[in-house]
C-alpha cells in the first residue's frame, strides 16, 4: 500500500475535507494519505521547504510561489497528457484563484478553497449588512464592529481598501507599493477604523474574530473586511451564526479589490510517490469532489462547482451567493521571491503606526521602502 502524509492548517474548513476526502480515495484506490495540521499562523508564514522535506502533500497559499519556484521545493502539476484536466480545472476558477498559483509558466498547485476578505454580520442583531464604508463607522461608533488586524491581516486590509478605492497596490517592482498620497488615504481609513473596534484587534486573527461574534453573549455585529469562513454561517456550528455579504464599498467601484486568500493541495518535490500525490491533488480540486464530498464536509470550495450548487448554498445560508462578485473580483498579492518576508515586516511596521497613532506619512514611506527592499 502506498502511504501519504500531508499538511493543512488547523481548523475544521482546513482539515475535516481533507480527511474525508482522503478515507474516500483510500477506498477507491487503496492508497492512505495522513493528514497533520497546523495553526493559521503558521500557515501564514512558516517556510514551505521545510515542510516539503517532511511531506508529500501541501497545503499553501499563493504569496510562497516566488520562494517556492526559487527553492525548487515543489512539483509543478502541469505534466503532460493532462491538459484537458487542468483546461477544466482552470474554467472553474473563482476569480484568480487557478492563476494565482500559475508562476514562471508552471502551475505548482491546484486551488481546493477559495476565499477574500468578505463581510460577516450578524443577523440577529442587524437588519442588515452595511453597503458603504461610512455605514461600517456608524455601526463602529455604537461599538458594533471588530477587524482582524494580527499581522497579516492588517495588511490585508490595507491592500484590500487600496485597491476598492481604485488605487491598488503594485504587484512588481521594485518601486513603490502606493504612492505616498493615495497610501495616506487608505491608511486614514484603517487607522479610523482600528480605533472605533470594541477590542484590542491587533492580537486577533480572522478566527479569533468569528468565535468572539459567535458568542452567546457577544454584541458585535459586523466584521466588514474578513477572510470568509464558511463554517460560521452554518446553523449550529457556534452558538450564533453569522451571514455574509460583500465587501462594503470605500470607493465608486462597488465590492472590487478585497485581497485574494484561499488555498492550494501542493506536491513535495522530495514525494517518493509523486505520481500517487500527484493523482489525489487532481481528483480532491475537481469539480464533483469540491461540490461533493469536501464541501459537505466543512470544507469552502475552490470550485465553482461547489459555490454554485444550490444545496451547498442552502446548508450554509448562501454563503458563496452572497460573496460571489467580492470574490470574482478580488486582487492578487505579490508573490515574487522576498515576498513574504516583506508581508511580515510591512503588516509589523503598520500595526506599530495604528497603535501609536502615527501619521500616515511615516508609515507609508517605510511600507515602501521595505517593498522596494524585497526585490534586492
Amino acid at each position: 500500500m502506498i502511504r501519504l502524509k500531508g499538511m493543512t492548517w488547523s481548523h475544521p474548513r482546513g482539515y475535516d475535507p481533507m480527511v474525508t476526502c482522503s478515507q474516500i480515495w483510500k477506498e477507491q484506490t487503496g492508497v492512505e494519505i495522513e493528514w497533520d495540521k497546523r495553526s493559521l499562523q503558521a500557515f501564514e508564514s512558516f517556510p514551505v521547504e521545510e515542510l516539503a522535506r517532511e511531506y508529500d502533500l501541501i497545503v499553501i497559499d499563493h504569496p510562497h510561489v516566488g520562494e517556492i519556484t526559487a527553492q525548487a521545493c515543489l512539483t509543478p502539476l502541469d505534466i503532460a497528457g493532462r491538459e484537458a484536466e487542468r483546461e477544466t480545472l482552470a474554467a472553474g476558477s473563482i476569480g484568480g484563484s487557478y492563476a494565482s498559483y500559475t508562476w514562471e509558466g508552471r502551475q505548482w498547485a491546484f486551488p481546493i478553497d477559495a476565499a477574500a476578505q468578505v463581510q460577516a454580520w450578524r443577523p440577529d442583531l442587524i437588519s442588515e449588512a452595511p453597503l458603504s464604508w461610512d455605514g461600517v463607522l456608524d455601526l463602529a461608533r455604537q461599538g458594533r464592529v471588530m477587524v482582524p488586524l494580527r499581522p497579516p491581516h492588517s495588511l490585508m486590509c490595507f491592500y484590500t481598501l487600496a485597491a476598492n478605492l481604485g488605487t491598488p497596490c503594485a504587484t512588481q517592482g521594485p518601486g513603490d507599493l502606493i504612492t505616498a498620497q493615495d497610501g495616506e488615504k487608505v491608511y486614514a481609513l484603517l487607522a479610523e477604523l482600528a480605533r472605533l473596534c470594541v477590542a484590542d484587534c491587533f492580537d486577533m486573527d480572522p478566527i479569533a474574530v468569528f468565535e468572539t461574534m459567535c458568542g452567546a453573549d457577544n454584541e458585535v455585529a459586523c466584521a466588514p473586511l474578513i477572510y470568509g469562513y464558511v463554517n460560521y454561517g452554518i446553523a449550529g456550528f457556534r452558538d450564533r451564526q453569522t451571514a455574509f455579504s460583500d465587501i462594503p464599498a470605500a470607493g465608486r467601484h462597488g465590492p472590487a479589490g478585497s485581497a485574494l486568500g484561499g488555498t492550494g493541495i501542493a506536491v513535495s518535490a522530495f514525494c517518493k510517490e509523486p505520481g500517487a500525490a500527484i493523482d489525489f491533488a487532481y481528483w480532491v480540486a475537481s469539480g464533483d469532489v469540491q461540490r461533493g464530498p469536501f464541501a459537505k464536509a466543512g470544507g469552502q470550495p475552490g470550485h465553482a462547482a461547489g459555490w454554485e450548487d444550490d444545496a451547498v448554498n442552502a446548508a450554509t445560508n448562501r454563503f458563496y451567493v452572497n460573496t460571489r462578485a467580492t470574490l470574482d473580483r478580488a486582487w492578487i498579492r505579490p508573490r515574487h521571491r522576498g515576498y513574504m518576508a516583506f508581508q511580515e515586516e510591512a503588516s509589523q511596521r503598520l500595526n506599530a503606526g495604528l497603535r501609536q497613532g502615527e501619521d500616515g506619512a511615516s508609515v507609508v514611506a517605510d511600507i515602501n521602502r521595505l517593498f522596494a527592499e524585497s526585490f534586492g
